[in-house]
Formats: structure tokens, sequence, C-alpha cells
């Protein structure tokens, strides 16, 4: 039987093993990915079955800023227990994989995936390091962020919350950090008020008549208190309308002044 490539992933994304050592187990098997996987459990390389099929629940997120505050990045590297998540190895392949992202700034998780760390790509580094720790292991998000304002980097509870924001006024580090402290803290859904789909909005509504209307209040006094419930939920979901965690006595819209929101992500473990 052939041996192909897609077989070889498929063998890989269960057993966490590299490519070279499933296409040899393959080879072995005579294509049979029942018997290879057991060939390469019988090898001790993929230590306990199907990593592909495990939960990662922990890991560690981490940021680097430039330092004139106009350019950051975010990577999640995740893991199946805080013990792998704190290992010594797994730190520093979550170091040296941001500092790819930082040097090469590719568009996406994938062209991350494909760059080149050291000897190999950040693909094969993070399963080769699967493979010697026995649990999966996954790089599962990256973010870029450029301005000609401000960006910040916000890191909460020793990286299991990340957060990268760009503001439109520049050299202003202190804000923009509290933009992101918030954003970790409030993990709003939206930006403002006008993100809000109207099918949110008339459901948010519906629910509200219906409460309204279980307290005996009139129709035309439910219309117009509906939009005062419309108004509050914003202040739940939308970051612009929050209450400043800093000071409950201002929106963020507040403290902002003049500056704009341009973009930000929030990461969590």
């Amino acid at each position: 039987m052939e041996i192909t490539m897609e077989i070889i992933k498929n063998l890989r994304e269960q057993s966490g093993a590299g490519i070279v050592d499933c296409k040899t187990a393959l080879t072995e098997a005579g294509g049979d990915l029942t018997v290879a996987m057991e060939i390469l459990r019988k090898k001790g390389i993929a230590k306990a079955g199907k990593r592909a099929e495990r939960e990662t629940s922990q890991g560690i997120i981490k940021a680097w800023v430039s330092p004139d505050q106009r350019r950051g990045h975010l990577i999640e590297l995740r893991a199946e227990t805080d013990f792998v998540a704190r290992n010594e190895q797994f730190q520093g392949l979550a170091d040296n994989i941001l500092q790819v992202l930082v040097d090469h700034q590719p568009s996406d998780l994938a062209g991350l995936l494909n760059l080149s760390l050291g000897s190999q790509t950040v693909r094969e580094a993070v399963d080769n390091l699967s493979g010697v720790i026995g649990e999966k292991i996954v790089l599962s998000n990256c973010a870029t962020l450029t301005s000609q304002g401000t960006v910040a980097a916000y890191l909460h509870a020793g990286g299991s919350i990340g957060v990268l924001v760009a503001i439109s006024q520049a050299e202003s580090g202190d804000l923009a950090k509290d933009i992101a402290m918030q954003i970790a803290a409030s993990n709003p859904r939206y930006l403002t008020p006008d993100q809000v789909p109207m099918t949110e909005i008339e459901k948010e509504k519906e629910i509200y008549r219906e409460q309204l209307s279980q307290e005996g209040k009139p129709a035309e006094i439910i219309e117009k208190i509906l939009a005062g419930k419309i108004n509050r939920y914003f202040t739940e979901v939308c970051l612009t309308k929050q209450e400043f965690i800093k000071d409950e006595q201002q929106t963020i819209e507040q403290i902002l002044g003049g500056a704009v929101i341009e973009k930000y992500y929030r990461f969590q473990l």
C-alpha cells in the first residue's frame, strides 16, 4: 500500500509522533493505521495513545511589545496539565516561538507554524516536545497588532489570560495598559454598540418585554422602558460603554477622551 502524506498526517495527529517516525511505522505496518499506532506505542513514541483527542486546558500565554509601543504580539501554547505548563522546556519553547513571531511577523498561525526554529519548523518543535514529554502540546493561537498610536499588552494570573490592544493616541502606554486590563477582566463581546447585531438586540427586547409584561406593566410603558434596558445591556457587552474597573464613576469611553480603540485580541486558557 502506498504511504501517502495524508496517511502520515492522520497517524501524526493520532499519535503526536514526528513525520519520520510515522512514515517508518506505516511502512512497517504495510500502511495499516491501527498497526502503525501499535508500533509507535511499543516504541514509546506514542506514549499514551491518541494525543490528538485529549483536552489541552493548561498552558501559557506570552506577550511582547516593541520599545516604541507601535507593535505587539501574543502567542498561546497549550498543554494538558499545569505540571507540563510550568516545565522549563515548555516555557522555553513558548519563549522561542514568541521570538520567531517577533522576528518574522507571519500573517497567521499557519505561517508561524511553518517558520524555522533552529533546525526544524515551529510545528516540528511543538510535536517533538510533545513526544518527549508524553502530553499533547498545541500552539493554538497567535496575534500581531501594529499602530501609529500605542500598543499595549497585559498578562493576567501568570499568563492564563493575555490581551493585546491598540489605541489611536501615541505615547499613551498607561492608558492603553488600563484598557488591556479592562478587556482581560470584563471579556467584552463587542467594542461599541453599533457592532451588536440587530437580531441580538431584538432578542433581548423580546426577553425584557416578557419580563415586564409578567410584572403587569402596560404595553405603552414597556416600550419606554426598553430603551433604558437595552442601554444597560450595552454596558455589559460593549467595551466602550463599560464602567472602568479602576473608577466606576467613569466609562471606558470617558477615559479614552478623544482616543479610539483600534483593535484588540484576548486569549484565555
